[in-house]
C-alpha cells in the first residue's frame, strides 16, 4: 500500500542526508501526517496554499518498522494516515515536486 506525505524541499534534502525524515512538527504531533491518494489534492489546498518549494513523497508501507494508523484526530469522520515514528528514506519510492498554480494543487502524473 501506498500512502502520501508532503514536505519541503530543504526538510526532504536533509532527512535524504540523515536517512530518516521526522517533519519539523513532529515533537508536537508524535506522529507524521499522510494522505491516501485521493486525499492528497484536498489536503494541499487547504493546508499549503500559498507556499512554494514542496515535495510529494510516495511511501511503501510495506518498508515502515513504524505503525502506521488510520485516524481523524480533528473530529471528522474521515480516516487519514499518520505514521507513529521516523520514515526511513528507503521507504519512499518515489518523490516530486509539488508546484501550486494559480487553480492550486494537482496530482502530479509521475505518481
Amino acid at each position: 500500500m501506498f500512502i502520501y506525505h508532503i514536505t519541503s524541499k530543504n526538510e526532504w534534502q536533509q532527512a535524504h542526508a540523515k536517512g530518516e525524515y521526522l517533519p519539523a512538527n513532529y515533537s508536537a504531533d508524535g506522529f507524521i501526517h499522510c494522505s491516501k491518494k485521493e486525499q492528497v489534492v484536498r489536503v494541499a489546498n487547504r493546508a499549503y496554499t500559498q507556499q512554494s518549494g514542496l515535495m510529494l513523497l510516495k511511501i511503501d508501507t510495506s518498508l515502515l518498522s513504524a505503525t502506521v494508523k488510520e485516524e481523524n484526530l480533528e473530529g471528522g469522520s474521515e480516516l487519514f494516515p499518520h505514521i507513529y515514528g521516523p520514515l526511513p528514506v528507503k521507504a519512499v519510492s518515489t518523490w516530486v515536486d509539488f508546484p501550486c498554480d494559480t487553480s492550486g494543487f494537482t496530482f502530479p502524473a509521475k505518481l
